[in-house]
């Protein structure tokens, strides 16, 4: 309060272009923010006219610095998350010029026209801009010839004017919560629209549509019944599912004594392969992260239900794709850092909404499981010739290990959401007589960067949105199911891969007696 009035005051001078003014604008904005107090734009924009440009231009930097000091952001339930500040997902702009193939690629993922619907609302917040633009330029002017008035000693018109601008600042304030809300309602429009299929993706419903683009290895024959990786394991008496249920229910598990060794040694194994010979960088990041970092994803708002949260508001990352494909949210990278290659091993947490009945037995879908993720950061020019690098990296595991495999190109219904185009890994399975998927590698274009604001300099004055990749580098759990299963013996005991052994402390085989 006391900035606002010293700032008027001065204003009535000096027709609000003092330094001072400006410099006051980033105080109280910085404090206003720090409380949490809805009020802070209306604040700037109504008691700073001529410093409201600049108030606006370091929002999202004032933003960004006071969350990262910790202020509190506005959390939902799982039935609706708000978050706070929604970058847009697409470029409505595009959409304006573009309804047609907007609503084609659409359609080829099963979804109805939407482009008029979203064009209506983005007029209708254009007008009420348009009318506030106007409004405040009003205010401006009067403001201005106050100080004229006062000076020619013409109190009446100051007077006059002074009322003006106060119906004016009533206006403004109440058309700004408006704004607010109009830009919140096309926000929460376009962050509900999935990413639109690249043009050599197959349409389709569900994975029956899927087309297989290559296969490798030759399913191992027995001369025995195979098991499936749950019999073998159980029979070992290293793993439990008995009292992984006691203590957190079902879909968990409890490895012991060598199994455990043995997911240790598969991930270390990745790790290494990924950073040594992949070109990856290896990370550690954290396994909770906030709403802003879920939403730039694109698992918020749409699949909070997925997701573990937090009594204080923090979401388990459902893998490690989060927490890395974030580290350039807010960013701008210069072109020669790119592209980025980053891997991490963590564990991963998800509800398995919507799973009920499937994989109830085994390790194949878990609320709890271990994983090494494979992110690309790139130019919208490497992407596509790094996704079919990070495919190859990721096909390389099994191939080393001499597990058979294919891999599938998913159909425009099979692909996730922030997906233009997934290739699934499916390792063979014995004891199910069947493959299965144990990687996903995808190109997410733009569509996640810009929920991120995570851009990249291609020239001086040229800003553009960076692309992202993501795979499984792989499911550490279900590569151990895959191993149980293809390298299984008629006694129950498993031999253990070649290149796994030194990994196992030099263990050949894991016998019954383990």
């Amino acid at each position: 309060k006391g900035i606002s009035e010293n700032c008027d005051r001065c204003c009535t001078k000096t027709g609000g272009s003092c330094s001072n003014r400006r410099m006051a604008a980033q105080q109280a904005y910085y404090m206003l923010t720090r409380l949490d107090l809805p009020c802070a734009r209306v604040f700037l924009r109504s008691r700073a006219p001529s410093a409201g440009g600049l108030a606006n231009a370091n929002l999202r930097r004032w933003v960004g610095w006071t969350r990262r000091l910790g202020r509190p952001i506005a959390r939902g339930n799982h039935g609706r998350v708000k978050i706070k500040r929604q970058t847009p997902v697409f470029d409505i702009k595009w959409i304006r010029e573009n309804p047609e193939a907007f609503d084609a690629g659409l359609k080829r993922r099963g979804h109805s026209a939407i482009s008029a619907e979203l064009i209506a609302t983005d007029e209708k917040r254009r007008a009420h801009v348009t009318m506030l633009q106007e409004m405040q330029s009003c205010r401006n002017a009067a403001s201005k010839e106050i100080g004229k008035a006062m000076g020619a000693k013409d109190i009446v018109l100051a007077d006059k004017l002074k009322a003006e601008v106060a119906t004016l600042k009533d206006k403004l304030q109440a058309g700004e919560e408006e704004e607010r809300q109009l830009n919140a309602a096309l926000a929460e429009k376009l962050s509900g629209i999935p990413n639109l299929p690249l043009i050599d993706v197959p349409e389709g419903v569900d994975e029956n549509d899927n087309v297989e683009v290559r296969k490798w290895g030759d399913p191992p024959k027995f001369d025995f019944a195979p098991k499936q990786h749950f019999e073998i394991g159980e029979a070992m008496g290293l793993m439990d599912f008995e009292t992984a249920a006691k203590i957190s229910g079902a879909r968990f598990v409890v490895l012991k004594g060598a199994l455990s060794r043995l997911e240790r040694a598969i991930a270390s194994f990745m790790l290494d392969l990924h950073t040594s010979e992949n070109g990856y960088t290896e990370y550690l990041p954290p396994f909770l992260v906030r709403d802003e970092a879920a939403y730039g994803t694109g698992n918020l708002p749409k699949f909070a239900e997925d997701l573990f949260q937090t009594t204080n508001g923090f979401w388990l990352i459902p893998t490690a794709e989060v927490s890395l494909t974030n580290m350039v949210r807010e960013e701008v990278l210069a072109a020669d850092q790119l592209p980025m290659r980053c891997t991490a091993w963590t564990p991963c947490f998800r509800s398995e909404a919507g799973s009920a009945g499937k994989d109830t037995r085994g390790m194949i879908r878990q609320h709890q499981f271990s994983k090494v993720e494979l992110v690309s950061i790139t130019t919208p020019e490497q992407a596509l010739e790094e996704h079919e690098r990070m495919t190859a990296s990721a096909e390389k595991v099994l191939q080393r290990l001499k597990i058979p495999y294919r891999t599938m190109l998913l159909c425009t219904g099979d692909m996730g959401f922030a997906s233009r185009k997934t290739y699934d890994i499916e390792a063979w399975l014995p004891g199910q007589d069947t493959y299965r998927e144990i990687s996903s590698c995808s190109v997410c274009g733009d569509f996640q960067a810009r929920r991120m604001n995570a851009r990249y300099r291609a020239g001086d004055k040229d800003l553009r949105y960076v692309h992202t990749l993501n795979g499984s580098g792989r499911a550490v759990g279900r590569t151990m199911v895959a191993v149980l299963e293809n390298y299984q013996q008629a006694d129950g005991s498993v031999v253990i891969p070649q290149l796994l052994r030194p990994y196992m402390g030099g263990v050949e085989v894991i016998g019954l007696q383990e």
